[in-house]
């Protein structure tokens, strides 16, 4: 007998569907079981990422902090070393002896060969005439034996090799430069209408009115200054 309700025939030789047949599902295949935890191990992996990235500058920072401490300490050490350098020689006060004398020319001689003319800057502020220049030859004294103590003394350090590239050479070699880098051996030679270059002692001047200036300064500073006298006038006339 037939369902009056139902209006649709079933083919002879199919299965009529129900229920059970629409709720089966196809089983996942075991990329498709792991892809979940896998999604999730990675959003896991880059949170950790993002939390390590800022430290790491941190192992570099603390390298470069060790090496300026260990900059610092030498720096320190050398500076109070310093005090037991022995007192640089000096040309201007050279005992009067042509042995001592020689010899400290000599020497000086041999380390701007080897050292000082090394220097391009040095070697062209140099004028030929330079042992006819006392000043220059005490610039030179000093600095050669700064440079002994920054290399060669008992504090040599790279502190202090550091200060004579940086500041004592370029020092040295740009007052050389200024007093005499123009002179030449010519200019100390006597020629028809020219005056010879002052090489004596230097005169201080005003040495006769010192007694005035130190008995104003010691009792009477506060007031003014007592006038110079003129120039003209001699040391007999101003007593």
């Amino acid at each position: 007998m037939t369902n009056p309700n139902n209006n649709h025939e079933t083919p002879p030789g199919s299965r009529p569907t129900g229920p059970s047949d629409t709720a089966k599902s196809t089983p996942p295949t075991v990329e498709q079981a792991w892809a979940g935890p896998v999604a999730g191990l990675a959003r896991l992996v880059d949170g950790l990422r993002r939390d390590l990235d800022p430290l790491t500058p941190v192992p570099d920072r603390v390298e470069e902090l060790a090496a300026l401490l260990a900059g610092l300490a030498e720096t320190v050490a050398s500076i109070a070393s310093r005090k037991h350098a022995g007192p640089a020689p000096t040309w201007l006060l050279a005992p009067t002896d042509e042995v001592e004398t020689a010899g400290l020319l000599d020497g000086l001689a041999g380390w701007m060969a080897v050292v000082y003319l090394r220097y391009p800057d040095a070697a062209t502020g140099l004028p030929d005439c330079w042992c006819w220049h006392p000043d220059v030859v005490e610039e030179l004294v000093w600095l050669m034996h700064a440079w002994s103590a920054a290399y060669q003394g008992p504090a040599a350090s790279v502190a202090l090799a550091g200060d004579w590239h940086d500041r004592q050479r370029p020092g040295v070699v740009r007052r050389i430069r200024q007093s005499a880098g123009s002179c030449s051996r010519e200019n100390h030679q006597t020629r028809p209408g020219r005056p010879p270059l002052p090489t004596g002692a230097p005169t201080v001047a005003a040495v006769a009115e010192l007694s005035v200036i130190a008995g104003w300064w010691g009792v009477g500073r506060d007031q003014a200054a007592p006038e110079p006298a003129n120039p003209d006038v001699t040391d007999g006339d101003r007593s």
